[in-house]
């Protein structure tokens, strides 16, 4: 009779716990405010992004161009597990969209936690012509991610598009184009908290100019912003914006930019010069078929990225440019890769003088993998949603925890 009794204790006892656990209110996300890193070097550090990779999930079942170029095929896997891509170089995480939120997850993260302050958005208008249309929808997912991780961004308007767009629109009047891509602009990314602004002003740059190079043009299409803009062209192309709309050049791997050395000694003939720091350059446009080879820059081991890092220091540079995070076409990517691993990005916390190193960034691409492999589990998800939240507030060691208890 005793044991009888004992055992219907125990089982109305389980029945409590498991009505109770199975009534329990589910454990809700703690939303945490971005936290910025704190690092003493006191220079502005700011990444060039390309937002232009689709794969075949997001390009009507096609690989995008800048994985093939003419001839490299993404479905070819050799036998180490690697796609055919057009790139010297092969992303740790393997080719993808630009638009997939885990892989911005991804390069935010790994960003901030590297030191960089904000991004600085290569941008081909608002059109839909070839693929502007998805890099613009590219562009934006970025962007609207920015913020809750804390960083900034910027634009970096390509003008050499403008051609494209006059023959998609049959007109000429290529200066109306480009009216209508800065009023885009100035409605859509410079009422926002987290734009990049360089002495009060909005930063906005242009690869060149390439096709727009007569002043009194650009005077006519940065008359729509109510507030003037910082307006940086590259290095040597002030007189093709005109002196009265230039707020200052930077630097690009081109050409004789190779050596920079000129090129900071005369960087008081601006009132802003924004220096440049990249970790070599190796393109792959002669084996892709679209092109000639256009130089070499040996990587040197990473010698040549602390170089450059270190040259922005010694001139007094305020702000850099890291070029690039991800141009794979021309081998310019910081991002950790195959070859490289995380170490471009290690050099990078050393020189912003953070306390972060290497744990933190194989961490968040421990996160991007869990993402990809629990992508049906909303449980597990959700739990990776509050340690997304515990990264961007710097409660990097609670995200860890959650990562482990994952796996």
């Amino acid at each position: 009779m005793k044991t009888k009794l004992v055992l219907l204790l125990a089982i109305c006892s389980l029945c409590f716990w498991s009505c109770k656990t199975a009534n329990a209110p589910e454990e809700e996300i703690t939303v945490y405010q971005p936290v910025s890193v704190t690092k003493t070097n006191p220079l502005k550090v700011f990444v060039h992004y390309m937002p232009w990779f689709e794969n075949k999930t997001t390009n009507a079942g096609k690989w995008g161009y800048h994985w093939t170029m003419k001839n490299c095929n993404p479905d070819v896997i050799d036998s180490n597990g690697r796609r055919q891509i057009a790139s010297h170089y092969y992303p740790l995480i393997g080719p993808y969209a630009s638009s997939d939120q885990d892989l911005i997850e991804y390069h935010l993260l790994l960003m901030k936690y590297s030191g960089i302050d904000g991004i600085l958005i290569d941008w081909y208008g608002q059109w839909t012509y070839n693929d502007s249309q998805s890099i613009l929808i590219n562009s934006n997912a970025i962007i609207n991610a920015c913020a809750k991780v804390g960083l900034e961004f910027a634009i970096v308007y390509e003008d050499r598009v403008i051609p494209n767009m006059m023959t998609a629109t049959s007109t000429t009047d290529y200066v109306s184009l480009a009216v209508t891509d800065m009023n885009y602009i100035n409605h859509t990314y410079f009422n926002k908290s987290n734009y990049i602004k360089i002495d009060g002003k909005p930063l906005l740059m242009v690869f060149g100019p390439d096709y727009i190079t007569k002043p009194d043009d650009w005077t006519t299409i940065l008359s729509v912003f109510p507030t003037k803009p910082c307006f940086m062209s590259l290095y040597g192309f002030t007189s093709k914006v005109g002196t009265a709309n230039s707020g200052g050049e930077y630097l690009w791997p081109w050409g004789d930019n190779i050596n920079v050395d000129v090129k900071y000694a005369n960087k008081k003939n601006d009132p802003t010069f924004m220096g440049g720091a990249w970790p070599g350059f190796h393109d792959y446009y002669k084996e892709g078929g679209v092109g000639n080879t256009l130089f070499l820059d040996d990587y040197a081991n990473g010698a040549r990225w602390y170089e450059l890092l270190k040259k922005a220091q010694d001139n007094s540079m305020k702000y850099l440019q890291l070029i690039t995070w991800n141009d794979f076409g021309e081998g310019t990517m910081i991002e950790p890769t195959k070859e490289f691993g995380y170490s471009y990005l290690t050099k990078l916390q050393t020189f912003t003088a953070s306390t972060l190193n290497q744990k933190q960034l194989e961490s968040i691409y421990n996160m991007y993998n869990l993402r990809k492999q629990y992508k049906t589990d909303a449980t597990k998800q959700k739990k990776l949603n509050q340690a997304f939240y515990y990264f961007v507030s710097m409660q990097d060691s609670k995200a860890i925890d959650i990562l482990n208890e994952i796996k």
